[in-house]
């Protein structure tokens, strides 16, 4: 029987920040000979498990890959029915995402999305925006590469301009010109089915995390596996470089 730690009880060291590549919904389909956009529906559930178990935990952060910049040269197809998803969880979800405390952000060229969604995301986030118990992150359109590269050209402005110089130019200057400048750094990353990569995901703010990879594909994930990879987090010793 595993017994649920609690940030409270001190069974475990609770992460303050969990990002998750949701990773594995094509291959979930494949398995039971169901087309990937079923995959993708199954994911979404899959979603509100990790939402149960951070909020049983004690997490305060949880920040999910939900549609990389990558992601659009995928089939017309599969990417219609992904913002299809997008328009049904964000409608669906926002009065239990208020009645649960959670504050909804987004990262990523949200610009490129349908102008609907970006209607229904600039509702979420004034909807929430006063939320404290929870803030949820979703990276749509989201590639690390190109969110360093923003940084640089904003940096670079502010040197054309004269109001700063390149000497000045620090790691804690080069975070604050991340879209993420008002969270903090992950304490943990978990991406499911198996793969070990980051897929341009949080490059810059993952130089110190702790990362678990779990066999379970996405749309199999529950608040058990949450717990799981917690555990494994608890047990290690973050050194940041140091002895």
């Amino acid at each position: 029987m595993t017994v649920v730690p609690s940030a409270e009880a001190g069974a475990t060291i609770i992460p303050e920040h969990v990002a998750i590549i949701m990773d594995g919904n094509g291959r979930w389909a494949a398995k039971r000979s169901l087309t990937r956009l079923r995959g993708h529906g199954q994911g979404a559930e899959a979603v509100r498990e990790a939402l149960k178990g951070c909020d049983e935990l004690g997490i305060r952060y949880l920040t999910l890959f939900a549609f990389s910049s990558e992601n659009w040269s995928r089939p017309v197809e599969e990417i219609n029915h992904l913002m299809g998803l997008f328009r049904f969880f964000f409608r669906k979800e926002i009065k239990a995402l208020c009645d649960a405390g959670i504050r909804v952000k987004f990262i990523g060229n949200t610009s490129k999305l349908p102008s609907d969604i970006q209607d229904l995301i600039e509702e979420l986030k004034v909807r929430t925006k006063d939320n404290n118990k929870l803030v949820l992150t979703l990276a749509l359109s989201y590639g690390s590469q190109a969110e360093i590269v923003g940084a640089m050209q904003a940096l670079g402005e502010k040197i054309k301009a004269g109001d700063l110089s390149p000497e000045e130019i620090d790691e804690n200057m080069v975070s604050r010109n991340l879209q993420t400048a008002d969270l903090p750094e992950p304490d943990l990353l978990i991406r499911t089915s198996g793969e070990k990569r980051l897929s341009n995901f949080l490059l810059w703010q993952c130089a110190y995390t702790e990362f678990v990879f779990l066999d379970v594909l996405w749309p199999d994930f529950k608040k058990q596996d949450l717990l799981a990879a917690v555990e494994e987090y608890g047990s290690r010793n973050r050194r940041y470089g140091a002895l």
